[in-house]
């Protein structure tokens, strides 16, 4: 599997969030940048650094006229249980068929203590209002991801 195209439209999608609701890509052109960040599991300890970076930048992403959305394999109840847990402010998307993690060329073969397993690979995307790709972060650190986010979003 290979990414989507820098400069091309960023692959549609619609998900549930963790109330439920659907969260279409289309809902935010021509009005905010969207990192769409996919990561492997809800209430982990990298998933969880990661998205409490985020949700304390969340001022920062604002004035950057960005909104960030989570992706993962998990259940909807799971995700709210992790924006309940962690107090996130912002959307987590549940994409247990992995559809869309294959369209953005993110499910693959990972390998954990010796185990080999399909997941999803941890990449962020950045999607201009234009609704094209601007940026992919395939190396993401979970400690630094939201300012190396937001390094990114201030060069648009």
């Amino acid at each position: 599997m290979s990414f989507p195209k820098l400069g091309n439209l960023a692959p549609a999608f619609s998900l549930s969030n963790q109330n439920g609701d659907t969260v279409s890509l289309k809902d935010f052109r021509n009005d905010k940048h969207v990192v769409l960040y996919f990561y492997p599991k809800a209430l982990t300890p990298g998933c969880t650094t990661q998205a409490c970076g985020i949700r304390d930048s969340k001022k920062a992403f604002d004035k950057l006229d960005a909104v960030v959305l989570g992706v993962s394999p998990d259940p909807v109840k799971k995700l709210q249980n992790f924006i309940v847990k962690k107090e996130l402010n912002f959307d987590l998307l549940s994409d247990e068929d992995h559809a869309v993690a294959e369209k953005y060329g993110v499910w693959g073969l990972k390998k954990f203590m010796g185990r080999e397993f399909m997941g999803i690979l941890r990449t962020t995307f950045i999607i201009g209002k234009d609704g094209k790709l601007k940026h992919i972060m395939d190396k993401v650190n979970t400690k630094t991801h939201h300012d190396d986010v937001l390094a990114i979003l201030k060069t648009l």
